[in-house]
């Protein structure tokens, strides 16, 4: 099949820059790294076609492109190649100036309904009717940062107690993702036969404070 990429939109091969320590493995070809490296491809060129003058400004010659293509697989190593390019053309909806590699991250840790602000996980994960795996998230990270915070604990606190508790672990959830790492999704799970005994007023205060005393706040 021919190839019809243009000349400055293919990602180096390892023969082509030869690096120390490079395995026999990726010089005969590893299909996960060719398919990641054929999505970068098709983002450099999603990004050539939105930001014509600033993506020949930023990429001036193949030396520089090159070396920005291999920073970029790098960087990008969190997310599939149907995420990547996903972002790619999040970025050019949504943004009039070319992405840089963090802004980049955040494009492609979005998803397709983007991550809500903390207020509004904050009440998503408040809400989300038992099993918590079960319900249809708007974004992973919600779930996760409710699971960190104590699904009991948001569900038996006041919002001006539990609120913060969870926006902390949102925050550093979100920066994971903006890293590069993937979150897994919730595993569907069953509905639990014998709920949890509530905590007495004292046992709940008390976990609140080593809450707070754990994550600073």
């Amino acid at each position: 099949m021919a190839n019809n990429t243009k000349p400055g939109t293919q990602v180096t091969s390892a023969q082509e820059t030869p690096q120390s320590g490079t395995s026999s493995q990726t010089q005969t070809g590893n299909p996960e790294l060719e398919a990641r490296k054929r999505a970068l491809n098709e983002v450099f060129g999603l990004l050539k076609l939105g930001y014509h003058n600033q993506f020949h400004a930023a990429f001036p010659d193949m030396q520089t492109l090159n070396h920005a293509k291999r920073l970029w697989l790098e960087s990008l190593a969190g997310f599939s190649p149907e995420e990547m390019v996903a972002g790619a053309k999040r970025a050019i909806k949504q943004s009039e100036y070319l992405p840089t590699v963090h802004k980049m991250l955040q494009f492609c840790a979005e998803g397709d309904n983007g991550l809500p602000d903390p207020r509004a996980a904050y009440r998503e994960a408040c809400n989300a009717p038992s099993p918590k795996a079960n319900h249809k998230w708007s974004h992973p990270a919600v779930y996760h940062a409710g699971r960190a915070a104590d699904w009991f604990f948001l569900a038996n606190n006041p919002e001006s107690s539990a609120y913060p508790v969870f926006a902390s672990h949102y925050k550093k959830i979100c920066e994971r993702l903006m890293a590069g790492e993937n979150l897994p999704a919730p595993s569907q799970t069953q509905l639990e036969h014998q709920p949890s005994k509530p905590l007495s007023k004292a046992e709940n205060a008390k976990k609140l404070a080593e809450l707070r005393a754990q994550l600073k706040i």
